[in-house]
């Protein structure tokens, strides 16, 4: 539980920081945008590997019950990670999804942990998707004050803000988000996370 901490501490710490953007200049005055960045994206999967062998050794020492969620919270889960797959896709491709979402990747970030939260009652569960989501949540009111500032570029993470071009990246983003999320839930999340959510193949 501890390395899991700290990974979360870290990694979300260090994003947490860059949007405090008076100290983020300052730093980057001092050591130079190059450094700045191999020391942030350092620093940050430090976090995640971390959080990856903290959760893991975690799982291994057995789950701390707080609450036993309802069976139908894993089905709901599984339909809002694919929503989150489908805005994840969205934030690549210019489109009616994107400018509707303004920021999608966080919307993705915040659709994925509210699902594992739902469908989750364990502690290690509730820090680790509870970060994320409350990272997620003030990413996105600090990128909307930036935006209302005087001056500001409004952008989006996963690029600048783009006028919608018919809805055919709108298709591409819920045939690839759909497609990955299939795959991911169907095949994959069991062999990588140790957890089956494909209905059936538990």
């Amino acid at each position: 539980m501890l390395l899991l901490i700290l990974g979360l501490v870290l990694f979300l710490g260090t994003h947490a920081f860059s949007m405090v953007r008076s100290q983020r200049a300052a730093i980057v005055g001092r050591v130079g945008e190059g450094r700045y960045k191999l020391g942030y994206t350092a620093l940050s999967l430090l976090g995640l590997v971390l959080i990856g062998v903290g959760f893991h050794d975690y799982r291994l020492s057995g789950y701390i019950p707080v609450w036993d969620p309802p069976v139908w919270t894993r089905h709901l889960a599984l339909t809002l990670v694919w929503l989150a797959f489908v805005c994840l896709a969205a934030a690549y491709l210019p489109g009616h999804i994107r400018a509707k979402a303004k920021h999608p990747m966080l919307l993705a970030v915040k659709i994925w942990a509210t699902a594992h939260l739902l469908a989750n009652g364990d502690l290690g569960s509730i820090l680790l998707f509870g970060g994320f989501l409350a990272w997620a949540v003030a990413a996105r009111i600090s990128a909307k004050r930036r935006a209302l500032a005087p001056g500001a570029v409004v952008a989006q993470h996963g690029g600048a803000v783009a006028a919608p071009h018919g809805w055919r990246n709108d298709i591409l983003a819920v045939v690839i988000g759909t497609a990955v999320w299939f795959v991911f839930s169907r095949y994959l999340h069991y062999p990588l996370i140790g957890v089956s959510v494909w209905p059936g193949t538990a």
